[in-house]
């Protein structure tokens, strides 16, 4: 796993959003974009994590900052989590987890004793140039709305 860092360009990507629609880092070019990555859908802390940022979505329009939660979740799961918790913000498939990998955020992990490859809960604060501004890596899925809101306000 050779997770990318602030400074770097973020790489492009194109992937299908909940109604199946292609959605493009391009396509919010003048804006920063928290591209958050989390393991699935409708799981205890991939819930609170998104619930959190649905609360705070107005705060982080105001400071113009888009989010987009990746998960290699199927398209068809998708509108099922984004209904059932309000979401206001889109999702997006990686199943085959390229963009995970092209991130460095796809790899081996541990849990309960066994050891599986999958996505590691991190985030990306990508700038209007399309550059990394910066990582967010250490914070409880609980904190991680306000880990963000805080460097963003600093």
């Amino acid at each position: 796993m050779n997770r990318l860092t602030a400074g770097e360009i973020a790489p492009e990507f194109a992937l299908p959003n909940e109604n199946g629609e292609t959605v493009k880092l391009t396509d919010f070019s003048g804006k920063k974009v928290l591209v958050y990555f989390y393991p699935k859908a409708m799981t205890p802390g991939c819930t609170v994590q998104a619930q959190n940022l649905r609360d705070n979505k107005s705060e982080l329009d105001k400071l113009n900052v888009v989010v987009l939660g990746i998960s290699p979740d199927a398209v068809k799961r998708l509108p099922k989590f984004i209904d059932k918790e309000q979401l206001n913000f889109s999702l997006l498939s990686d199943e085959d987890h390229a963009v995970a990998e092209a991130f460095g955020v796809w790899g081996l992990k541990k849990f309960m004793g066994k050891e599986y490859d999958g996505i590691h809960r991190i985030s990306f604060l990508i700038n209007e140039q399309g550059v990394i501004e910066h990582v967010f890596d250490k914070f409880k899925t609980k904190d991680h709305h306000q880990v963000v809101l805080d460097y963003l306000n600093q």
